[in-house]
């Protein structure tokens, strides 16, 4: 449930500061006529996301076998990458910013179908991104993924509302710089079990297969370990192959953050 509802949490609640940023400025710019296309853009988002979750699952049914296992190594990997290009380039301090020039553009192009696209494109992505993160941990132990997704869905909505309520004068930086950390030891995990996966499949070798067994002090079938192998991938056993992908991991992700923070200063 862990890995659902920081996932669902952190997608949604991008999703829902783009929709409030659209249409604060909207209000601002006396656009508030297209504040409609905004809010249909946004529904539509939400079905086609519904749609794509529908169609993974059903696409997750037909592979059996090594097929299988390539298909979620593979989802697990494109989930890892994907996470770990928007953990490390986006800059999210410069988000709203950036959506008003957006929509600045998109109204000034495009009027109610430019509004309508931008926050359908905006709020499918995050869908999407939902769904290959959530499929990629569906193989995991954590218990209640739909019970996580449903809490941070929720939870998303509130903290939107609280944002925009109070002015945003909550830190939106130094949130996402939070669920940044969890988020990168959540996408270690993917790339972990993605190795796992291609180990199991014979497209890698696995090195030393048992390289250490905790299992009997922390099973990842129960208990913490279920709840730490769904949101980092703990695995009671791995491969050296495992645990050499995981530490390697982190590392590049340290000096791809170490280097673009030199990049930030040189710029400021």
């Amino acid at each position: 449930m862990g890995a659902a509802l920081l996932i669902t949490f952190r997608e949604t609640l991008e999703a829902a500061l783009v929709i409030g940023l659209i249409l604060a400025f909207l209000g601002r710019a006396g656009l508030g006529p297209l504040r409609a296309a905004a809010w249909i853009g946004a529904l539509v988002g939400l079905a086609f996301s519904c749609l794509a979750a529908y169609l993974f699952i059903a696409l997750v049914g037909v592979f059996e076998g090594r097929a299988e296992q390539l298909f979620e190594g593979t989802v697990m990997l494109a989930g890892a990458l994907l996470l770990t290009t928007l953990i490390v380039w986006l800059n999210k301090g410069k988000v709203k910013q950036t959506m008003e020039e957006r929509t600045a553009a998109s109204a000034g192009a495009g009027g109610w179908w430019g509004i309508a696209l931008l926050v359908f494109v905006s709020v499918f992505r995050e869908g999407i991104e939902t769904v290959i993160f959530i499929g990629s941990s569906l193989r995991g132990a954590d218990p209640g993924p739909g019970i996580g997704a449903m809490a941070g869905i929720a939870l998303a909505g509130i903290t939107g509302f609280a944002f925009f309520r109070y002015e945003m004068r909550i830190g939106v930086k130094g949130f996402f710089a939070v669920t940044n950390v969890l988020l990168v030891l959540f996408a270690a995990g993917l790339i972990g079990r993605s190795v796992g996966e291609f180990n199991e499949a014979a497209l890698l070798p696995a090195g030393v297969e048992h390289l250490w067994d905790l299992s009997v002090l922390v099973p990842e079938e129960r208990g913490l370990g279920s709840f730490m192998n769904g949101l980092f991938g703990y695995v009671a056993s791995p491969s050296l192959a495992q645990a050499a992908a995981y530490v390697s991991y982190l590392g590049l992700v340290a000096a791809c953050m170490r280097l673009r923070g030199h990049q930030a200063a040189k710029s400021a």
